[in-house]
């Protein structure tokens, strides 16, 4: 976890004494172990920034046959499929369980990568995919057939669940991510998902760079998300050799590849190092807001972020919009409207967004590229306007997330056609809003205005 300043160790309970003593790599492990190094960064990057964990494994992660590729289904990383279309858009969960009930759908097979940009070649870019699925990472006519997920490439903030539990097992042990969880696993880690029936929510896969916290700058010390109340599993092995067939399957270059081993990818018997998964509940997250007028930028929001090389310019951040309250005086309290150099995915994860409420659904989401215009609807910016400023709680058992990019996103073909879950209709929510213009305006109380000029 970069910029977490943490290392963390784990041994299996059930081997203990597992974990190495005073040096990483002895000549013989405890236990007759492999010692494997999973290395996140260049060995030579300054120690504050150097990513690096020690595995103690039943056998090393190298014995597999070789690698033969497979279908990739809608995941992609052509981004020339279509042609650029700036135009705001809406994507409406119609993709869902009553569509694809006469078959089993796994994790991996459920993967939409729906928008992006950059090359996973060069390790600079990103891409979001969109997750359906009902069933575990379990090939459904062989129950000893186990299918393993490994990145070669991308860090995946996998998932933001919006419907259904994951338990995601590891090279590192066992994550269970509930919805209101983010959960993100780090290049080179395998992984499984197991799930228990409907199952949606969203990814964020991030080609080259490393999440981490915001800096505070100004805030301080505390505020935003907490450093302790990140989450790592517990080492936890699995030794099944000979006893059950497992195909790791590998993302490379943007391409699915499959290679059969007889053994358990998930055989690290104690780990220790500052390269790991994780987890974090949203509901953790600390809230910093204005208290008395106008609208702070949604920076304030921020729970992790991927810098890029120029200072202050993200290639992503993962921003919230939690449960907090509104006291903001002489203020036109929901977003305001506005031009970005950033992308921004918003999604929903429950309740209704306080900007639109219209389409806008849990499971859904919407994508505003850069420059492009945004902000609330005609409706939500009369209602708001004319609403008495009070104290009063915003986004009450609601919970919205952005993904927001200083790449400019195309959509891919799946997304503008295949799935057909983009709303048409999504820019005409601003037709309604006309011109207040008054140019003998004098200062009247609020509604009296609204009324007579709007």
């Amino acid at each position: 976890m970069s910029g977490f300043g943490n290392e963390f160790a784990s041994e299996d309970p059930r081997c203990p004494g597992s974990l190495p003593k005073g040096q990483n790599n002895p000549q013989v492990c405890p236990y007759g172990l492999y010692a494997e190094q999973l290395s996140g960064s260049a060995f030579t990057c300054p120690r504050s920034s150097n990513k690096r964990s020690w595995l103690y494994r039943i056998l090393p992660s190298v014995c597999h046959k070789p690698l033969i590729s497979i279908p990739q289904g809608n995941l992609s990383h052509n981004w020339d499929e279509v042609s650029p279309d700036p135009n705001q858009k809406l994507v409406v969960p119609k993709v869902s369980f009553r569509q694809r009930s006469e078959r089993m759908v796994f994790f991996l097979q459920g993967l939409n990568t729906l928008c992006g940009a950059g090359d996973g070649r060069t390790r600079n870019g990103i891409a979001i995919h969109i997750y359906i699925c009902n069933t575990s990472m379990k090939n459904k006519y062989y129950k000893t057939y186990y299918i393993i997920f490994h990145n070669f490439i991308g860090y995946l903030l996998p998932s933001v669940p919006q419907k259904g539990n994951l338990l995601v097992t590891t090279e590192f042990g066992k994550l269970l991510v509930e919805p209101n969880e983010i959960c993100i696993i780090q290049q080179g880690m395998h992984f499984s998902v197991e799930v228990f029936g409907e199952t949606r929510g969203y990814i964020l896969e991030v080609f080259g760079a490393h999440f981490e916290l915001p800096d505070l700058g100004p805030i301080g010390a505390n505020g935003l998300a907490n450093p302790r109340d990140f989450m790592v599993p517990v080492a936890c092995y699995e030794d099944q050799q000979f006893a059950a067939c497992f195909s790791v399957i590998s993302k490379y270059q943007g391409k699915l590849f499959s290679a059969e081993q007889d053994f358990s990818p998930f055989n690290v018997v104690a780990w220790h190092g500052n390269y790991t998964p994780y987890k974090y509940n949203l509901d953790n997250f600390m809230v910093i807001n204005g208290v008395a007028f106008d609208h702070a930028d949604p920076s304030i929001f921020t729970v992790l972020t991927a810098k890029s090389t120029s200072p202050g310019v993200a290639i992503a951040d993962f921003v919230i919009f939690p449960p907090r309250w509104g006291v903001a005086d002489h203020t036109f309290r929901p977003p305001y409207y506005h031009r970005n150099c950033m992308s921004e995915f918003m999604g929903l994860i429950k309740g209704h967004y306080e900007a639109k409420e219209e389409n806008f659904l849990p499971g859904g989401g919407s994508l505003h590229s850069i420059m492009t215009p945004h902000g609330p609807d005609a409706d939500c910016f009369k209602k708001a306007s004319e609403a008495e400023l009070k104290p009063e709680r915003i986004a009450e058992g609601m919970m919205a997330f952005m993904f927001e990019s200083s790449f400019s996103m195309a959509v891919t073909k799946w997304g503008l056609e295949t799935c057909n879950c983009l709303d048409k209709s999504y820019t005409k929510c601003w037709q309604p809003l006309k011109s207040c213009f008054n140019p003998k305006w004098k200062p009247i109380d609020k509604q009296t205005w609204y009324g007579r000029y709007c």
